[in-house]
């Protein structure tokens, strides 16, 4: 019964925090991905040096390292040299989006990034998170409106009683 019990409490609680499995970085290894930029010499190390940083940035807990890493990302969106380097992009700026909290948009960089790699299990498997989390915001706004009418009818019907 306990474990009934535990794991009830258990999805409520996973339900309310999102439960998604998207590593987050310190700001140890921007800073470390930040100077290796800088050390970086010729054009194709400091490409990958810049695509490190902003996976980095990205994937950090700091809501500015976050948009940091969504503007380097958008600013070489378009000099991609690969459709490979293409969908690693997108992918990328969909998690600071997913990260950043405006689902919607990471849902549409992830269908971008699914018409590169139908079959990319990464993709897939963000997509998915993004969905299930549009889903329970639903839900839960659909949950707010609902107390909100209960509480204005219970009013309406607390002020007819009272002129009866």
């Amino acid at each position: 019964m306990d474990a009934k019990i535990r794991e009830f409490f258990d999805s409520v609680g996973s339900f309310f925090s999102g439960g998604d499995n998207i590593p987050w970085c310190d700001r140890d290894i921007i800073a470390g991905c930040e100077r290796e930029v800088a050390e970086s010499g010729n054009a194709e190390s400091k490409n990958e040096s810049l695509m490190r940083l902003s996976w980095a940035l990205v994937h950090s807990r700091h809501p500015e390292d976050v948009n940091r890493g969504i503007a380097m990302l958008e600013a070489s969106l378009d000099n991609s040299a690969s459709p490979l380097q293409s969908r690693e992009k997108l992918y990328l700026l969909a998690v600071g989006y997913y990260r950043n909290g405006d689902y919607p948009r990471s849902r549409q960089l992830l269908e971008r990034c699914l018409e590169i790699a139908p079959d990319w299990r990464q993709a897939q498997t963000l997509r998915k998170v993004v969905e299930d989390r549009i889903a329970k915001d639903g839900v839960i706004g659909i949950g707010i409106a609902a107390t909100a009418v209960g509480l204005l009818v219970g009013g309406i019907a607390a002020v007819v009683a009272r002129k009866k």
